[in-house]
């Protein structure tokens, strides 16, 4: 499966995430998936929480033909994880 992202994304993700998009390597183990329906983004988005290295975080996504495109890639909080682990 690929992952692509757009590169002006992932300079935004940088400035207020301080994460590259590229740095996602995939999670630790089976992610917490869910749709992303907060709002009407024209297409279904997913929201997955998992850990990397052990660490939270949550990236949002899109399915495309290839694979996914990574929208954003952030640490989560651990109230998060409680939530939705």
């Amino acid at each position: 499966m690929d992952v692509e992202f757009d590169p002006t994304k992932d300079a935004a993700n940088v400035a207020k995430h301080g994460l590259s998009l590229a740095e996602f390597v995939g999670f630790d183990a089976v992610p917490k998936v869910m749709t992303d329906d907060r709002y009407d983004y024209g297409k279904t988005r997913y929201r997955a929480f998992g850990r990397v290295a052990g660490i939270p975080h949550c990236f949002v996504y899109t399915l495309v033909p290839a694979g996914i495109r990574l929208i954003s890639f952030r640490r989560a909080h651990e109230k998060e994880m409680r939530r939705y682990e």
